[in-house]
C-alpha cells in the first residue's frame, strides 16, 4: 500500500493511504439527506427533463406524427436511426443531473465518481474495452453465428451503417458513461454511507441496476434467465466487483462501452431494446445461449483484465485532507 505525505487541515506531514473512489464519497458534503436530495435531482433530470428532451427529438424527427408516436411509445415509427436517437435523448439530461448533483449538493469534483486520483487513467478504460471486446466478439457474436446461422441475415445497406457508426459511438459513450457514473459511482458511494462492506455494496448496485432494465424488451423475451445473467449478474454484480477491486470505475466504463457499442453495431432484431442499422439482423433472440455464453465470457474477461493487463498506478491520488466536508 502506498502512502503520501500531504499538507492540509490534518497538519503538515500527515500520511493517508491512497483513497479509492468509494472513500472519496466522504470528501465534500456527505450527510445522508444530501444523497436523498441528490437522488431526487438526478431522477428528475433523467425521467422528467429527459422525457421532455425525448419528446422534442420525436417532434423534430416526425412533427405531430412523431410526437403522437412518442406518446404511444411506438419507437418503430421512427425507423432505425430515429429510434436510436429517441431512446438516447434522455441520457445527456441524466448525465447533467448527476454531474450537477455531485458538484453542488455534495461540493466535490465529479471526477470522484470515477477515481480518487488527480486524473482518469484512460489506459485502464481502454484495457476494460479490450478485455470485454475480445471474449464478447468471439463467444457472443461469432459463437452465436456458428450455432444459429439461419437466424442471421446480413445488412447490405452499408452506406446507412457507415453513417450510423459515428452517431452510435458518441451517444453510446454518453449512455454507458452516464450509467457507470450513476449506478457504479453515485449509488455505490451513497450506499457506503450505510456500510462499506463490499458484498453489501455490490448487491445494492446490482439490484438498483437491474430494476430499470426490467422494462427492456430483452427481459420479456428472455425471461428470468436474461434478467439474471444480462442485468443482475454481469453488469450489476460483476462490474461493481471489479470497480471495488480496482478502486475506480475506469475498467467498468470501458467494459460497458464495449458491451453496448458491439451490440448496437452488430445485432438488430427480435428482443432488442432499440433498433439500429446494424451489420446483422437476427430473427430470434436466443436467451439460453446468451445466458450460457456469460459463463465463458466472464472468466476470459477476468483473465485478460488482470493477467494480460496490469493496473495503472502512474497517477497520484488526490489529497484527502483537502476534500473534507460536512
Amino acid at each position: 500500500m502506498k502512502f503520501k505525505a500531504i499538507t492540509g487541515n490534518q497538519g503538515i506531514g500527515t500520511e493517508v493511504k491512497d483513497a479509492t473512489y468509494v472513500e472519496a464519497a466522504r470528501w465534500g458534503k456527505h450527510r445522508g439527506w444530501r444523497y436523498v436530495l441528490g437522488l431526487v435531482v438526478i431522477l428528475f433530470a433523467w425521467l422528467v427533463v429527459g422525457s421532455v428532451a425525448t419528446a422534442i427529438v420525436a417532434f423534430l424527427l416526425g412533427g405531430q406524427e412523431g410526437f403522437a408516436a412518442f406518446r404511444r411509445a411506438d419507437l418503430a415509427a421512427f425507423g432505425s436511426f430515429g429510434n436510436f436517437l429517441v431512446v438516447m435523448a434522455s441520457f445527456p439530461c441524466f448525465l447533467g443531473g448527476t454531474l450537477l448533483t455531485v458538484s453542488f449538493i455534495h461540493g466535490r469534483h465529479p471526477l470522484t465518481l470515477v477515481t480518487a486520483r488527480k486524473k482518469i487513467s484512460w489506459r485502464r478504460v481502454a484495457q476494460g474495452f479490450v478485455s470485454w471486446s475480445v471474449p464478447l466478439c468471439l463467444i457472443g457474436v461469432l459463437g452465436q453465428y456458428l450455432f444459429y446461422p439461419d437466424s442471421f441475415s446480413f445488412n447490405f445497406d452499408l452506406t446507412t451503417f457507415a453513417l450510423f457508426v459515428p452517431m452510435a459511438l458518441v451517444f453510446t459513450a454518453i449512455q454507458t458513461t452516464t450509467e457507470e457514473l450513476f449506478f457504479r459511482g453515485y449509488i455505490v458511494q451513497g450506499a457506503s454511507m450505510i456500510s462499506t462492506n463490499r458484498v453489501f455494496l455490490a448487491l445494492v448496485a446490482a439490484v438498483v441496476f437491474t430494476v430499470p432494465h426490467l422494462f427492456n424488451p430483452e427481459a420479456s423475451a428472455g425471461g428470468w434467465l436474461t434478467v439474471f445473467s444480462n442485468y443482475f449478474l454481469v453488469p450489476g454484480l460483476l462490474w461493481t466487483v471489479v470497480s471495488l477491486i480496482d478502486g475506480t470505475t475506469e475498467l467498468a466504463i470501458g467494459v460497458h462501452f464495449a458491451n453496448n457499442i458491439i451490440g448496437f453495431l452488430t445485432f438488430d432484431g427480435a428482443g432488442s431494446a432499440l433498433t439500429t442499422p446494424a451489420l446483422f439482423t437476427i430473427s430470434e433472440f436466443h436467451a439460453t445461449y446468451v445466458a450460457l455464453s456469460v459463463l465463458v465470457i466472464v472468466p476470459m474477461f477476468l483473465a485478460i483484465a488482470y493477467k494480460v493487463f496490469k493496473r495503472d498506478e502512474a497517477s497520484e491520488p488526490v489529497s484527502q485532507s483537502d476534500r473534507k466536508g460536512s
